[in-house]
Order: C-alpha cells, then sequence, then structure tokens
C-alpha cells in the first residue's frame, strides 16, 4: 500500500497534511479519534492509501489515490472524523519520480 505508485488515468492523488492541535494530548488525540468513527470511516472506501507517514512535531501526510467521483466523499469524512483533532490542508499531488528521470536523462544528454 506505499512506495511510488502512479496511480491509475481515471485517479487522482490527493496530500492530506492533517496537523494535530498542539493542545491536545495523545490520549486526547486517540479518544476524539475513536470517538468520531475515524479508523472505520477513513479513508473513504475506494480509495487507496499510498503513503501514510508521521512527521514529528507537524502530524501525518497521508498520500491518497481517489477517483475524481470520491473526492467529496473523503472531505465529508474528514470533516465528519478529522476536525476537532486535526488542521487540515489538502493538495492535489503527482509522483514527480518518472518526471524527475526524464529531467536526469535529458540533462546527461546536454538539455536543460
Amino acid at each position: 500500500m506505499s512506495g511510488t505508485t502512479t496511480p491509475s488515468k481515471e485517479n487522482v492523488l490527493i496530500t492530506l497534511v492533517l496537523k494535530h492541535h498542539a493542545g491536545l494530548t495523545l490520549d486526547d488525540v486517540q479518544a476524539r479519534l475513536k470517538a468520531s468513527g475515524w479508523w472505520d470511516r477513513f479513508p473513504v472506501e475506494g480509495t487507496r492509501v499510498v503513503s501514510w507517514t508521521v512527521a514529528m512535531g507537524l502530524g501525518q501526510i497521508v498520500t491518497l489515490e481517489v477517483p475524481p467521483h470520491l473526492l467529496g466523499q473523503v472531505n465529508l469524512e474528514l470533516e465528519r472524523s478529522a476536525w476537532g483533532v486535526f488542521t487540515t490542508e489538502c493538495y492535489p499531488t503527482y509522483d514527480f519520480v518518472p518526471v524527475r528521470e526524464r529531467i536526469i536523462e535529458r540533462v546527461k544528454a546536454g538539455g536543460q
């Protein structure tokens, strides 16, 4: 479920930055996530976790592969179960690894 992968042509990647609220302890966070049904509701069925990273001092960074028709459902579940525990930031993203490899080859061949 993790690593660099290219989503299917129909799907998009979205990166979610879930920042911890500074005033909450880990026990507070876990209790609120459990009460909101986070672990049952997220990620949304039909989406795929590409990566899920904990960044110390920041929070969690989740990249999902999402069919466009489920984007609203992802947002709804964040509103239902993450708000109050995390502040959320959402970014459309793409896998840069193949692009980087093409650039390296182009530079080696004398291009820019």
